[in-house]
């Protein structure tokens, strides 16, 4: 899953950034108004943080502008302590949830979580495709009940098919939402990692779909 970060304070944005990849997001990071709106309307998110007190473009115009052109990306505002009205303003604008400062890391975590279960469709932490399962709170993967070991990007890239179980998603769509922009797109690590995937967790959880992507379905529900 891939995140964008808004915050003009360096320290908060840099704990963010480290907080978030550490939970296993790709994280890119926009330090005003005018470039978060750029990276929000230019690439492809599965949550975004915004800060409302912004250089350049407030947060609240930066938003206001997703929502006109109808960026659904789930955002998380976050607001001063006890400014009631930015956060009345902030979910009138279309915010999807909000934290106050200062916060702690894990509420983000879990509030983001559920922002992303929720807009994927998933009303559980636990995503399940036939014997594997997916706890998206522990980091967690079993084939049958027994644990599995991904590395990081295998996880990543698991974790992204299961929250769009029964639908195909193109390789660029992968690449879009489990690396940052720096990532070299025309690298063929996605075949790389599907494959070491299907040997650890089954040969028939992860189909292609010839010249359009991947698709991950329930054996069970055949």
């Amino acid at each position: 899953m891939r995140l964008l970060i808004v915050e003009d304070e360096p320290t908060l944005a840099r704990q963010l950034r480290e907080t978030l990849e550490g939970a296993g997001y790709a994280v890119d990071v926009a330090n005003d108004g005018e470039e978060g709106h750029f990276l929000g309307s230019s690439e492809s998110y599965d949550a975004i943080v915004l800060d409302l007190g912004l250089p350049e473009m407030d947060g609240l115009t930066v938003l206001d502008k997703w929502r006109k052109a109808d960026i659904g990306i789930p955002v998380l505002v976050l607001t001063a302590r006890d400014s009631w009205s930015d956060k009345v303003a902030g979910l009138d604008a279309g915010a999807d949830d909000y934290l106050a400062k200062p916060f702690q890391m894990e509420e983000l975590i879990a509030r983001l979580r559920a922002l992303i279960r929720r807009s994927t469709g998933n009303a559980s932490s636990e995503l399940e495709a036939g014997d594997v399962r997916l706890d998206t709170r522990s980091g967690r993967v079993t084939l049958s009940g027994t644990p599995v070991r991904l590395t990081a990007q295998e996880y990543k890239l698991l974790a992204y098919l299961m929250h769009h179980k029964g639908k195909v998603v193109s390789r660029t769509e992968l690449i879009e939402h489990i690396y940052d922009q720096d990532f070299d797109r025309d690298s063929n690590t996605i075949e790389v990692f599907i494959t070491r995937i299907r040997k650890k967790l089954g040969a028939d959880l992860i189909q292609t779909i010839r010249g359009l992507g991947y698709s991950l379905d329930d054996p069970q529900a055949a």
